[in-house]
């Protein structure tokens, strides 16, 4: 059941996933790193950041019913799960634009090769659930790019921006409620009757 650390496992499985797919196909040691993008980024060695910029409830599955259990001798009702979508935006900082666009490359191939992260690729609290993440480009504008880079206060970087869905956090609400034992039915007499 995902909890309020689903987040940032989703973060550390695409840092590990990107993190393996350089390490297989480019020489010299690079890195996936989750990160902020304030202060220093060190090129050196190349890495890319994976920087989470959004986080949104996904209104595609919106308005599911309340999860009900029975759990004897109660019933148990619990909220539906908060369903997200994240947007990262993945970063090349290797002080070579030849590299950059190398690391750019393998990212964009590993991802759409691996479009659903499942299994033994999740990390955290996500290993041993049933969780799927699933991986969609979703580029911005270049106004909206900007917008993005000017808020962090960085000047403008080639960057890959990309959807995770869905996550889902589960709810702390619940309600317990003994059952029904007995009913009573009561009728009005009315006119006519």
């Amino acid at each position: 059941m995902p909890d309020s650390s689903v987040i940032a496992d989703v973060s550390t499985t695409l840092q590990q996933v990107l993190t393996d797919a350089f390490s297989a196909l480019v020489p010299g040691p690079v890195v996936a790193e989750v990160h902020d993008l304030q202060g220093a980024i060190s090129t050196t060695p190349a890495r890319m950041t994976v920087f989470l910029f959004e986080a949104v409830e996904d209104p595609t599955v919106r308005n599911q019913r309340q999860a009900r259990e029975i759990v004897p001798p109660n019933i148990t009702q619990r909220r539906p799960q908060v369903p997200l979508i994240l947007r990262y935006l993945l970063t090349p900082w290797s002080g070579d634009r030849a590299t950059d666009q190398l690391l750019l490359g393998i990212a964009l191939q590993t991802l759409h090769d691996d479009a659903i992260l499942s299994g033994p690729q999740l990390r955290g609290g996500l290993v041993g659930t049933s969780e799927a993440l699933k991986l969609k480009l979703a580029p911005l504008s270049l106004e909206e790019q900007t917008r993005v880079w000017h808020a962090v206060q960085r000047p403008y970087r080639l960057s890959l921006t990309y959807e995770v869905r869905v996550i889902r956090i589960d709810s702390n609400e619940v309600k317990v409620r003994p059952p029904v034992r007995s009913r009573t039915l009561a009728v009005a007499a009315g006119d006519g009757v």
